[in-house]
């Protein structure tokens, strides 16, 4: 355990004492994010947070492994070059601006090189199939946790709850790699919520939100619960991760009913809304970390639940999530879609 305490207070100082200096080369380097109607800040705002999180992270994660093993190990290898690439990809997404096969072409080599390393998914099902789901999966977390990063302190502190679970199963079933990358994911995101809580100084961009959504892909499909069935545990990755699925959803799902593309941007996310409904951002945000929370927490029972009550669990999450899509976009309209229909009146 002290071991992963220490990669977590590496990171989060690293994170912490480096955030200023990518800031301030992000504006050197012109590497910033100016408002506009579809954005929920006023002024510009320097990218490049996400250098500072993939910093402090993978150098506590290689500090400690470098201590602990006499070589590299192999998963080891294959999560660090895969989540380079995808990182990469979401740099130059940063300053250029990529369309969206170019960023999903960077996370599907980021794919290859997993799979190429052993890492993907491993359910009792024909070969072919759990290679497009791993694929899906990777990509799906990858982009929602990109979604997710719409307003100050959001995504890195969804991230930093995501993480402290994934740290929490890691250690408690002894896969010292997996808890020892949660712990560096999490240390990194709660140094990096220093500077990015509101009013936020800087953005994490799409560097850091894809980098932190391709981890906690892979730490999922690492994670092993040897003392439960896979057909229940396959949930928990799931479900820790599921505020950002189901926020990923909502708007597909909303976007696509409205005859909007999904790759859009715009203010009709679960947060948007809440704020539509009334809360403040800081009261939005906060709140949505006590729900990615409680997720955690469902997911947790899960672990040890037999299969007629995991598959109960889920099922009662499933319509609770169904309820609150009805509400979110049928019951109430987000900012943008007020406007759009005073636009149409």
């Amino acid at each position: 355990m002290r071991t992963f305490i220490t990669i977590f207070l590496v990171a989060l100082m690293v994170t912490a004492i480096s955030t200023p200096r990518f800031r301030r080369l992000a504006v050197n380097l012109g590497f910033v994010d100016t408002p506009d109607e579809r954005k929920v800040h006023r002024d510009p705002i320097p990218l490049m947070g996400g250098m500072a999180i993939i910093f402090g992270a993978l150098l506590a994660m290689l500090v400690v492994v470098f201590f602990t093993y006499e070589i590299l190990p192999r998963s080891v290898t294959g999560v660090l070059l895969s989540s380079g690439v995808v990182a990469l990809t979401g740099l130059i997404d940063d300053r250029l601006g990529l369309p969206a096969w170019a960023k999903l072409a960077g996370q599907f080599c980021g794919f290859i090189i997993l799979v190429y390393f052993g890492i993907r998914v491993q359910l009792p099902i024909p070969e072919p199939l759990n290679y497009v789901i791993t694929f899906l999966w990777l990509a799906g977390i990858s982009n929602a946790i990109n979604f997710m990063d719409n307003m100050d302190g959001l995504s890195a502190g969804v991230s930093a709850v995501a993480a402290s679970f994934m740290l929490l199963f890691g250690t408690v079933n002894e896969q010292f790699l997996v808890a020892a990358l949660a712990a560096a994911i999490f240390g990194a995101c709660v140094g990096f919520l220093r500077y990015n809580f509101k009013p936020a100084r800087i953005y994490m961009g799409d560097a850091g939100a894809l980098f932190l959504g391709f981890l906690l892909a892979v730490l999922g499909i690492q994670l092993r619960f040897p003392e439960n069935s896979y057909f229940v545990t396959w949930m928990v990755p799931v479900l820790v991760l599921g505020l950002p699925i189901f926020d990923m959803i909502l708007v597909v799902f909303s976007r696509l009913r409205r005859g909007v593309s999904p790759n859009t941007p715009g203010k009709d996310h679960t947060s948007h809304r809440l704020v539509g409904l009334g809360l403040s951002q800081r009261e939005t945000v906060l709140g949505l970390y006590l729900v990615s929370g409680a997720l955690g927490m469902i997911a947790i029972f899960v672990t040890q639940a037999r299969i007629r009550e995991g598959y109960l669990l889920g099922a009662l999450v499933l319509l609770m999530a169904l309820y609150a899509i009805w509400q979110l976009d049928f019951r109430s309209a987000s900012p943008e879609m007020s406007k759009d229909r005073n636009r149409e009146l």
